[in-house]
């Protein structure tokens, strides 16, 4: 049997310990700052056992799944106390600041900057659910400086989840790209329902009037803003330059309605019809 430690039993760190307890039938260790995420990792059976940060010196793989400001410092210490052979992963969704941090430690190679994409708007213990991994993507960043071992260890265990593993040789075209695809989307989702808010003071007929669409737009408003926050601020250069590019977009869109011109305001919807052959050949 191998030993897990998982630290951070939040969404990404619960259930990535249930699913690898279920498929492994390894030994999860749950350390988190905050002792009644920990106690109810404990009660749900998420993890076999509470622990400290030293419970890294005796497992085989350890799992940082923390926001992601406190990623780079931790990853660091954990770095320091580990052995030879264990394999280390964050599962962030930003990967510069992390890699930058390890570049030189002397154990980089025990080290693989990864990034599941997967999640809901639910956070905490409670929201740890199993199959949240099946059919996702896993982008495996810088790949050339963790040991050949490490990234083969990690194929597998990801491919066991039922991911698919994707290589990207720079932490920072990653977070780059997810700016786009990701932290936009989860910005353009708060914006929206704080504008709703704002202009329609009737909750009731908020609750009386949204539709599947409100709801499927607004539902990444629901995320937790202490994992959110660090994510926008530390990935701050590529969020404001696509945020300009949405202003630009939400302007001309503007200008059109005013114009009244029907074949624009079709053009623009049709050209952008062709995410669905995108988003398509992503989930094939």
């Amino acid at each position: 049997m191998k030993k897990i430690a998982v630290i951070g039993l939040g969404l990404i760190g619960g259930s990535l310990a249930l699913e690898l307890k279920k498929s492994t039938w390894a030994t999860i260790y749950g350390v988190d700052k905050n002792q009644d995420h920990l106690q109810k990792a404990l009660e749900l059976g998420i993890i076999y056992k509470k622990a400290d940060i030293n419970i890294v010196c005796e497992v085989d793989i350890v799992i940082i799944a923390v926001p992601v400001n406190i990623i780079p410092n931790l990853t660091a210490k954990v770095l320091d106390l580990i052995g030879d052979d264990t394999l280390v992963f964050d599962v962030g969704s930003t990967k510069l600041a992390v890699c930058d941090m390890v570049k030189k430690h002397p154990k980089r190679k025990n080290f693989v900057a990864l990034h599941p994409i997967a999640g809901t708007e639910f956070s905490g213990p409670e929201s740890a659910i199993y199959d949240l991994f099946t059919n996702k993507v896993n982008i495996i960043c810088e790949q050339d400086l963790s040991s050949k071992e490490m990234i083969k260890r990690v194929i597998t265990l990801f491919e066991t989840l039922k991911m698919k593993n994707v290589f990207m040789d720079s932490a920072k075209q990653h977070d780059k790209h997810i700016a786009y695809v990701s932290h936009l989307s989860h910005i353009s989702s708060f914006m929206l329902g704080k504008t709703v808010l704002e202009i329609e003071k009737d909750e009731k007929s908020i609750f009386n009037m949204a539709g599947s669409g409100f709801a499927s737009t607004v539902r990444l408003a629901k995320s937790n803003p202490e994992t959110w926050t660090p994510i926008f601020l530390q990935n701050k250069e590529n969020l404001l330059k696509s945020i300009e590019e949405y202003i630009k977009n939400l302007n001309q869109f503007k200008e059109i309605l005013k114009t009244e011109s029907a074949e624009e305001v079709y053009k623009i919807m049709e050209n952008t019809n062709k995410i669905k052959s995108v988003l398509a050949g992503i989930k094939n």
